[in-house]
């Protein structure tokens, strides 16, 4: 892709990027709400974008978030990042791709006239989530989760989805383990390399707050065998080829090509996106299409990508999409690997509703923070419960 396509004024450009460190669900964050996680990182992207001269007034906060209490999440954690009462706030439920659904949905506002700077990310607090229950004349009835689809469309909770779909796709026990070491092995090397600490930011009570991504462990790969399957009695994916329940947050600032180049500050334009639906019986396939149509959209090839974040809900399902589009992250040479370079969910952790913002801040990690020159592709993409897929191509600018 050339780095001298011109850009119109209104095409949205990410120039600032944060996250939290991710704490296990009713561990390092669990005294936090969703709010609180939500407005340290709001706060963190807002005075990146400050700090790098960007003046303009907020003029939305959208934030992704599926476990949440309900009511509006994005505005009450605009006003506890102590932006003014004029703000408004849009909470997206796109489950798992809620995050990344945010941003585009603020690329959106930026690209049609009607922002100049728009907060967007996601938060979730698996922690403090609420126990759901409906009403019945017997007293309250509660039940594990939401259907992801009705009757008479299957209905899969989201493991036993990652095993059907290993099972489809000939995804073995072996390769997912092997993906879920890697995973951990390079989320421990970007731990101890330094590469998170320009992108996170601590929040909660001093003594108490996390100073790193809580899950990354050194795994056995002698202990992976024996463990049993998690979700389905001849399954294949287990707890250590699943990505733990957490809690996190995520935000970028997103303004347009205009006031970046400005301010004369380097970032990651919103080049194109997709989301599109598949069978909900195999929820982890539809980043496939999503990547395809986000890519043509973009005038661009797989091969022109070099940073690929994906949301690693599963590693069967991550193998399973890498296979469909021609990646293969198990034979990627050392630091050139493009899929989840630093770890990704599996070792991270996984806050639903933030986790595809976090993509967005790991590809901004990546990119602009690494010097990545003009014109260098990024990809995110997203699986969700329910049947679909989103994705987007951000191109680095400077």
């Amino acid at each position: 892709m050339s780095p001298a396509r011109a850009a119109r004024d209104d095409v949205p450009v990410v120039v600032a990027a944060r996250r939290t460190w991710i704490g296990t669900a009713g561990h390092g964050h669990r005294s936090l709400s969703e709010v609180d996680l939500a407005a340290g990182a709001l706060g963190a992207a807002l005075a990146d974008a400050r700090s790098l001269g960007v003046e303009d007034a907020v003029a939305d906060v959208v934030l992704g978030c599926c476990a949440g209490p309900g009511g509006n999440v994005a505005r009450v954690a605009a006003l506890a990042a102590g932006l003014d009462v004029s703000v408004p706030g849009l909470t997206v439920d796109r489950q798992c791709a809620s995050g990344l659904a945010a941003v585009l949905l603020a690329a959106q506002q930026v690209r049609a006239g009607e922002a100049r700077l728009v907060l967007a990310g996601g938060t979730e607090s698996a922690s403090s989530a609420p126990t759901r229950a409906h009403r019945t004349t017997w007293g309250d009835v509660p039940y594990a989760r939401a259907a992801f689809a009705p009757t008479p469309w299957a209905d899969p909770g989201m493991g036993a989805a990652a095993d059907e779909l290993a099972r489809r796709r000939g995804v073995t026990r072996e390769r997912q383990e092997a993906y879920a070491l890697r995973s951990h092995a390079r989320a421990l090397a970007a731990h101890a390399g330094g590469r998170f600490a320009a992108e996170t930011v601590r929040v909660g009570a001093p003594g108490t707050t996390l100073a790193r991504d809580e899950r990354a462990r050194r795994l056995d790969p002698a202990v992976l065998p024996r463990l049993s399957p998690a979700f389905t009695p001849r399954g294949t994916v287990t707890a250590a080829t699943a990505s733990p329940v957490s809690d996190g947050a995520a935000a970028v600032v997103v303004v347009p090509e205009a006031v970046r180049r400005d301010v004369g500050v380097p970032g990651l334009r919103v080049l194109a996106s997709a989301t599109v639906g598949c069978d909900p019986a195999l929820p982890g396939w539809g980043p496939v299409p999503a990547v395809r149509a986000a890519l043509d959209r973009a005038g661009a090839r797989l091969d022109d990508v070099t940073a690929v974040e994906v949301v690693e809900a599963f590693a069967a399902q991550v193998l399973a999409v890498t296979d469909a589009l021609g990646l293969d992250p198990l034979d990627d040479p050392g630091d050139d690997a493009r899929v989840c370079a630093d770890g990704g969910a599996l070792a991270l952790g996984h806050p639903w509703g933030a986790s595809g913002a976090v993509s967005v801040v790991r590809l901004f990690s990546r990119l602009v923070r690494a010097g990545a020159p003009a014109g260098t592709l990024g990809l995110a993409t997203a699986a969700v419960g329910g049947g679909l897929g989103v994705a987007a191509v951000l191109e680095v600018v400077r």
